[in-house]
């Protein structure tokens, strides 16, 4: 169990590491004036959405259930893992909303602006710091 629990941990630190930085490539997009610039984000959030956030949310996803099937009998009774389950829940939203905006950039359709998007980089650390807290505290 720890082990499937270490790459949980693993997996999760590399998916969160695409949240945070994908809207990150959106800021630094959306200020792109010329071209070569344009397409060169294209790229990058091609191969960081697919490559690396996309494989790791399934991971994430795939090993958390695990873990939770192990023992569901005691965690389904638990607050803290019902509220996780619901943030991660909020979390995957998120991160198809990411695709979402990466596609309109693809096609070159306006997305929101910069400032937008440094706002946007901030809901993941939010997430991050509850699921966290649920997961090492137990609150409830």
């Amino acid at each position: 169990m720890l082990w499937i629990k270490a790459f949980h941990i693993i997996a999760m630190v590399c998916w969160f590491a695409g949240l945070f930085y994908m809207p990150r490539l959106f800021v630094y997009h959306a200020m792109s004036v010329d071209e070569t610039s344009r397409e060169r984000f294209k790229v990058m959030e091609r191969k960081l959405y697919r490559g690396i956030m996309m494989p790791a949310m399934i991971a994430t996803l795939a090993l958390g259930g695990w873990l939770a099937a192990l023992n569901w009998q005691a965690y389904s009774q638990q607050y803290w893992l019902q509220i996780k389950i619901a943030l991660v829940a909020v979390l995957v939203v998120y991160h198809f909303l990411c695709g979402g905006y990466r596609k309109k950039f693809l096609r070159n359709h306006v997305a929101p602006g910069h400032v937008f998007f440094r706002w946007f980089n901030e809901f993941p650390v939010l997430i991050l710091v509850a699921v966290v807290i649920l997961a090492v505290v137990r609150p409830f």
